[in-house]
Formats: structure tokens, C-alpha cells, sequence
């Protein structure tokens, strides 16, 4: 045996070695039960950072865990290749993206590669080669044919220095990062897939097993809001409309409005404003344009606005209300106009307020006496200032209002949602072209699923201006139309890389299949995904995304499930310095150097050790070093000779022995189920430090020493697993560990011989006796009342009630 613990060596020649017998292959003729255990594939950035591994390292081990429990384990792997980062590089470094990506997928391969995981590299997908968004471009066809793909306007970020869209994150406060130019909000014709079809059952979550916090993200994402739809006459004859139609949750509120607002992109704003209003109105909504819809509905912004100079008419009671512009109001979310309700809403209130707008008390809180209010009121309430309604409650005036509405024709009960059509179009070079062709006779044309992949061109030319360069590239834009064959021209949008991501975890089941997106048979054999691990950072996009692709999928007969993750898990952060990892703070660790020097079971154990999975915790290189010395420890105390003392009591240590290897494969089986890793090592690191007492005493003999040996390497071979495969070989047994099946154990072996019993009096502790796990309640009490301990507290009382937990506690009430 080597006489010191070499991981680096070791790690390399078991890595070759399962790499060689392709020893984590999988195939779908396996008679065993199957489990795919898919972890959210890695942005190809470069590098992986210890987060990274926080995320993979673990989720391997169970995937580990559940392959000796007797699964067919498929634990893939592969790269979110497509994005805005490898456009940048092209502009800044003078490299193709394709071949940044791809010099980043070998690096990180490489990195992942060193984890010692159990994924099958046999079915890697990378989404930017075309064998692989040849069938995203299929999923978009589909998704058009089936009315779920259409055309429409949108607003972007527009740099009108640079003459070109802009994403989000390359506005900074309001200017271009690259020109600094101010920039503006611009309507666009592009493509959205219609995921609103999906709202309601978006909202459902039966059958799966996720974590309540996602459940309620996606809930308030999809924003299902019970209410009525109002019309106000328009008083405003030149504009060509008879109304104004607004969502409200409240429409007991009605006689409260004093003014309306509209968002100033609602388009009769034009018609509607004033000439003596004009400048100041389109002043306003140049201003609004620079500014995100984040930035707009932030609670800490001051809300402002401007009168347009016109009115609407409030039915119910024939007032007129002016009519002003705001930015708090979207277009995307309801009907782009708000009736304002300033003693009951706290926006508008403080709207009212700062324009010296009336304030009109329509629910009155308890007690009220007419006096003005200092704040708005938004509970339930009585009505008054209502006409025919006043005196009723507010919850029955939603109710009996909506009925009146109804009867007039003036609105009624609707549901509104904030969820928008999912927006897919890119103004960029590096995602998967959209396969539409514009034709001037035929108007827009799918592309023949026969001539896909529609290509990115090789040769594409990057601009400093960060204009996607299709755009300029004339032999793809021009094309024949595949209807009538004229001249056309092609989409140069491409595809939001989100679109890549909905649909992976289906090609892992037939990865290089050249036929078909997937292989139906392969499909229904791995999916629905068992365990889908991840960052809750992706709640309400990739998550909410990959659902409605399965539902839409599932409606068009591609697949036979709508939901894709059967179970949701979603680790925690790992921090350094106390602040998140990130290249700007200076605090990213990277684990090749820690791999390098202490190797991957070190870091694998310590980052599981860190803390509860879902909670993350903060690296620190001494808690890394203590793994490491641990991992000697038990490479000193499996490897080290064994010399058996023949105590007289050796039956007795063996019991004892036996019974903490049971309890251990317990609480390790069962943590692992849950997830619960941190707790899963602590109990191995107990069974370690039991068993390095028992080798100093040579208290049992070499038979039961060997079998808590074994069985302390069957439980580690998930966590470090390169260590427990070294050591398992050295003890004789058959290659490989992984194939061993996961230990048992014996309920009656675990049951302790001895517990500790709790007394109390009151409630309160008084002793703790150790008395036979076998003991009975009449003997719990005798015990109980014997101690010297006991008996101080009961001198001159009366025992009036004595509890018993079984196993537990006896607890005696006196008085």
C-alpha cells in the first residue's frame, strides 16, 4: 500500500481508468429502475468558479448514491453556449465567437472533468452547434404552426449613436456603456412566443415537488388579479374613440376617482393631449423612454406626471376627470390606463399630494368622522361618497358595483395577468437564427424543415457599435422565397438563449439522434427529469420557461408529461469575504488550485460540509485543510494494520460496534435522501473517529473490523469517490466500488441497548438518568422518583399527573 495519501495521482488513474471502461455510460435496456438527475447546465464563461462546483459536486453525489441503491442513473452534462459575452469578446479581443465558446467549453470540460462526477460524456449537448439548434429553430417552427409563435411590437433599448439595440444590462443609468449617448425607448417588430396561453396552469404545481418559494415567484410572476374592467367616456370628441377601458381590483373604489393616468406609450396619448400641452407631454414621455420598466415602478423613485389637457367622464356619477400621463403605469400591464383612487391607493396618494389633486374618501375606515386623511386607506371599509351604494361594505360593494357595471354595459368581472407573451427576438449575431423569410408577395414564410439549419455565417463581421452583423451580411439575408421562389429576405433576429435551455434536458436523452429533436422511445424511457437541481436565481425565466415548453409540447403530442422536474432542489450561495463571489469584488475562488494541491474528494467533501445545501455558507481555507486531514485520517485508519487484542468483553465491543455502523448507514441513507449533506458527513466523521478508538484498542475481531471498514467505504464513495475506490482495491475487493450496491440496515442492529432519560418537574429539567432502552413506564417512573436529584424538588408536593414520552422523558406535575 502507498505509504502516504497521494490524490492527485490517485484521482488522475481512477478518472482514466471509469473513462476508459466508459464505466458511467448508460444505456435505456437497463433492467434496472431509472433516475435522471440533471443539474442546470453551465454558461460557457471561461472558467468555473467554486460556485459551480457547489452546485455540480453535490448533486453528483447523490446521483452517486442513487446508482448503488440499484438505479439506472443517467447524470448528464453539457454547455449554455449561445449569449451576449462571447458577441463582446468578438468586439474587444478580435476573436470569433464560435471560437471563444469553444476554447471556454474545453477549459470548463476540463474543470468538470477533474470533479470525478459520474456524467455520461457520451451524450454532452453544446447549444451553438448547429447539430444542436438545428432542432431549436424545429421547436420554433412547431411553436409558430400551432398559433404559438407570432409577430409583434416591443420596445427596446435604442442607442442612437450606435444605431442599434440595446440589452439591458449594457444601459447604465440611462446611457449607452460603450458611447455613453443617451439612450431611448424604441418600438420594434419582433417575435414572442405566447406563453400566456399557459397563465392559469402555470400557476399549478400538482404532482411535482418544489419548493414553496418557487411555487409563489412564479405565482406573482404570472400575477392572476380578479376584478372588473370600467369604461370611461371619453369627453373628447377629435380622438376616435368613445372610451377609456381600465383594470381595477377595486371597484367599490369608483366614486374616488379624481383623475386618471395613462402610460405615456399608450397611444392615445398623442390624440388625446392638447396643443397647449404638446411640448411639456412629449417632453414627459422622452424622459420615460430612457428609463427601464424596473426603474420606472420602483417604490423609491418619486412618481411624477403631466395633464395632457383632456378628460374622461366617470359614468356612475357623470364627473369629469382629467386625464394625466405617469410613468408608473405600464402599457404591458392591464390596459396601459389607471383610474386613480388617491384615498385609497398609496401611489396615487402620494400623486394627489404633490399635485394638490383631489383626495375623496369613498371607503371609510372604523370610526372615520369625515376628516381628511393623513395616509391612504386600502383595507375594507363601509362606503360612503357612493350614491345608491353607500352604507355597504366594501367587500360587498366589489360585488354589487360589478353587477351594476354589467347591467349598464359600462364593464364587469374580468381577470387580468401580469404575465407578458414571452419576447424571443435578439438584435445579435451569436443565438440561433429565427427560420423566417419576408417576402414582399407572400408576406412572412417559415423556412422548409427540410433546409434546416438556417446557418450563422462563418465570416460575420463585428462592429465596435455592437450591431448584429446578419444584418449587414448579404449572402444570408438574401434568399428565395420557399413559397413562389422570388426574392426574399431572411429574419436577422436571433433567438433569446432561454429558448436553448427549455428544451435540453429532452436532447440528453438521444443527444447525436439526426432524425428527430429527440428519440420518442428514449424520451419516454429517462422523462420527466427526478431530481432538477439549480440556482433559485432562474424562478421566474428558465424555470417558468422550460414549463411552458413542455405544456406546449405536451399540446402538440411531442411528449407525454407537462411538467419537465418532477422534483425542484435549489442550493444555496457560497460567499467569500462574507460577499458574493464576483470578478469585480476580487473574491472568486477557483478550485483548480485547491484540486491541485489537496484534491477533488477534498474540495467535494468540504464544500457539502459547508453548511445546509439550501443555504450555502462561506468558503474558508482552513475548513478546507480540516477536510483534507480528515481524508488522511481515514486513509491511515483503513490502510494502517489491524491487530486484535482479545479483550474478555469482546462481544460486548462488537455489539457496540455493530450497532453504530447500522445507525450510521441510517442517518447517511436517510440524510441523503434529503439532501441533507453537511449532517450526512458529520455522522461518517463520528463512525471515523469510533473506529480509530476501536484500531487503538484492538477491542473486536479482524472479521467485524473488516465488515465496519467496508462499510465505512460504501458510504463514502459517493462524496470521495476516488478515495474510497484507491482503498477498496487495496483491501482485495472487486472493481469497481460504484457498482457495489448501497449498504443496509438492520433496525434491530441500530436499536440502542442504552438511552438517556430526561426527568422533569414542572417541565422543568431536574436529571438525566441512562437507564436500558428496553425500560417500561412503570420502571421509567421508579427510576425517576429514586433520584436523590428528583426527590429535592418534590419534598411537601403532591404529585398530581406524571407524563411519559416514551424512549424519552418522564415529566412529573406537582403541586
Amino acid at each position: 500500500m502507498t505509504a502516504n495519501y497521494n490524490p492527485q495521482e490517485i484521482e488522475k488513474k481512477w478518472q482514466q481508468r471509469w473513462a476508459e471502461d466508459k464505466l458511467y455510460e448508460v444505456t435505456e435496456d437497463d433492467p434496472r429502475p431509472k433516475w435522471y438527475a440533471l443539474t442546470m447546465f453551465p454558461y460557457t464563461s471561461g472558467d468555473l468558479h467554486i460556485g459551480h462546483w457547489y452546485a455540480m459536486a453535490p448533486s453528483d453525489v447523490h446521483a452517486r448514491f442513487k446508482r448503488m441503491q440499484g438505479y439506472n442513473v443517467l447524470h448528464p452534462m453539457g454547455f449554455d453556449a449561445f449569449g451576449l459575452p462571447a458577441e463582446n469578446a468578438a468586439i474587444k479581443r478580435g476573436i470569433h465567437p464560435f471560437v471563444w465558446t469553444m476554447q471556454n467549453v474545453d477549459n470548463m470540460r476540463r474543470q468538470l472533468k477533474s470533479i470525478g462526477a459520474i456524467y455520461d460524456w457520451s451524450r454532452e449537448v453544446i447549444t451553438c452547434l448547429p447539430e444542436y439548434y438545428k432542432w431549436t429553430q424545429w421547436f420554433f417552427l412547431k411553436l409558430y404552426e400551432n398559433g404559438l409563435a407570432y409577430r409583434g411590437k416591443a420596445p427596446v433599448n435604442w442607442c442612437p449613436q450606435c444605431q442599434t439595440v440595446l440589452a439591458n444590462e449594457q444601459v447604465v443609468d440611462g446611457f449607452c456603456e460603450r458611447c455613453g449617448a443617451g439612450v431611448n425607448r424604441r418600438d420594434l417588430e419582433q417575435w414572442f412566443f405566447r406563453i400566456t396561453k399557459y397563465a392559469d396552469e402555470l400557476m399549478e404545481f400538482e404532482g411535482i415537488d418544489w419548493p414553496e418559494r418557487i411555487k409563489i415567484m412564479q405565482r406573482n410572476w404570472v400575477g392572476k388579479s380578479f376584478g372588473a374592467e370600467i369604461s370611461f367616456a371619453l369627453d373628447h370628441p377629435g380622438a376616435g374613440e368613445k372610451e377609456i377601458r381600465v383594470f381595477t381590483t377595486r371597484p367599490d373604489t369608483i366614486f374616488g376617482v379624481t383623475f386618471m393616468v395613462l402610460a405615456p406609450e399608450h397611444p392615445l396619448v398623442e390624440k388625446l393631449t392638447s396643443p397647449e400641452k404638446k411640448a411639456e407631454v412629449e417632453a414627459y414621455i422622452e424622459k420615460s423612454r430612457r428609463q427601464s420598466d424596473i426603474e420606472r415602478l420602483s417604490t423609491e423613485k418619486e412618481k411624477d406626471g403631466v395633464f395632457i389637457g383632456a378628460y374622461v367622464v366617470n359614468r356612475l356619477n357623470g364627473e369629469r376627470v382629467p386625464i394625466w400621463i405617469a410613468d408608473y403605469v405600464l402599457l404591458s400591464y392591464g390596459t396601459g390606463a389607471v383610474m386613480a383612487v388617491p384615498a385609497h391607493d398609496e401611489r396615487d396618494f402620494a400623486f394627489a399630494k404633490k399635485y394638490n389633486l383631489p383626495i375623496r374618501v369613498v371607503i371609510a375606515p372604523p370610526e372615520w368622522q369625515g376628516g381628511e386623511l393623513e395616509e391612504a386607506y386600502i383595507e375594507a371599509g363601509t362606503m360612503v361618497n357612493s350614491g345608491q351604494f353607500n352604507d355597504l361594505p366594501s367587500e360587498k360593494g366589489v360585488e354589487k358595483i360589478s353587477d351594476f357595471l354589467e347591467e349598464k354595459g359600462w364593464g364587469g368581472r374580468t381577470v387580468s395577468y401580469k404575465l407578458r407573451d414571452w419576447l424571443i427576438s435578439r438584435q445579435r449575431y451569436w443565438g440561433a437564427p429565427i427560420p423566417m423569410v419576408y417576402c414582399d408577395k407572400c408576406g412572412i414564410v417559415p423556412v422548409p424543415e427540410k433546409e434546416l439549419p438556417v446557418l450563422l455565417p462563418e465570416d460575420a463581421e463585428f462592429k465596435p457599435t455592437g450591431e448584429s452583423p446578419l444584418k449587414y451580411d448579404e449572402k444570408f439575408v438574401n434568399t428565395n422565397c420557399p413559397k413562389c421562389k422570388a426574392p426574399a429576405q431572411r429574419e436577422t433576429d436571433t433567438m433569446d438563449t432561454f429558448m436553448c435551455s427549455s428544451w435540453y434536458f429532452l436532447r440528453y436523452a438521444s443527444p447525436h439522434y439526426e432524425k428527430a429533436a429527440f428519440d420518442d422511445e428514449k424520451v419516454k424511457y429517462w422523462l420527466p427529469v427526478d431530481l432538477y437541481t439549480g440556482g433559485a436565481e432562474h424562478a421566474v425565466m428558465h424555470l417558468l420557461y422550460a414549463r411552458f415548453f413542455a405544456k406546449a409540447l405536451r399540446d402538440m403530442g411531442l411528449v407525454s408529461f407537462g411538467e419537465p422536474f418532477t422534483r425542484l432542489f435549489n442550493q444555496g450561495v457560497i460567499v467569500a469575504e462574507k460577499q458574493k463571489m464576483s470578478k469585480s469584488k476580487g473574491n472568486v475562488v477557483t478550485p483548480d488550485a485547491y484540486v491541485s494541491e489537496l484534491g477533488a474528494d477534498a474540495v467535494r467533501a468540504y464544500l457539502m460540509f459547508i453548511g445546509p445545501w439550501e443555504q450555502g455558507g462561506e468558503w474558508n481555507d482552513a475548513g478546507i485543510s480540516g477536510m483534507s486531514r480528515w481524508l488522511n485520517r481515514v486513509w491511515n485508519l483503513v490502510g494502517g494494520e489491524y491487530v486484535e487484542v482479545s479483550p474478555e468483553d469482546r462481544k460486548k465491543a462488537e455489539r457496540d460496534l455493530s450497532r453504530l455502523a447500522h445507525q450510521t448507514i441510517r442517518k447517511v441513507s436517510e440524510d441523503m435522501e434529503r439532501l441533507r449533506f453537511n449532517t450526512m458527513l458529520a455522522a461518517l466523521m463520528e463512525f471515523t473517529n469510533y473506529l480509530t478508538r476501536v484500531r487503538e484498542e484492538g477491542a473486536v475481531g479482524v472479521s467485524a473490523w473488516n465488515e465496519a471498514i467496508d462499510i465505512l467505504l460504501l458510504l463514502l464513495a459517493p462524496t470521495t469517490p476516488h478515495l474510497a475506490e484507491e482503498l477498496w482495491q487495496q483491501r482485495g475487493h472487486d472493481y469497481s466500488i460504484h457498482n457495489q450496491s448501497w449498504p443496509k440496515w438492520d433496525e434491530a442492529l441500530a436499536k440502542d441497548e442504552e438511552i438517556t432519560l430526561v426527568v422533569q418537574v414542572n417541565g422543568k429539567l431536574r436529571h438525566r438518568i441512562v437507564v436500558p432502552a428496553s425500560i417500561t413506564e412503570a420502571e421509567a417512573k421508579e427510576k425517576a422518583l429514586a433520584s436523590q436529584k428528583v426527590k429535592a424538588y418534590l419534598e411537601g408536593k403532591e404529585i398530581v399527573k406524571t407524563i411519559y414520552v416514551p424512549g424519552k422523558l418522564v415529566n412529573l406535575v406537582v403541586k
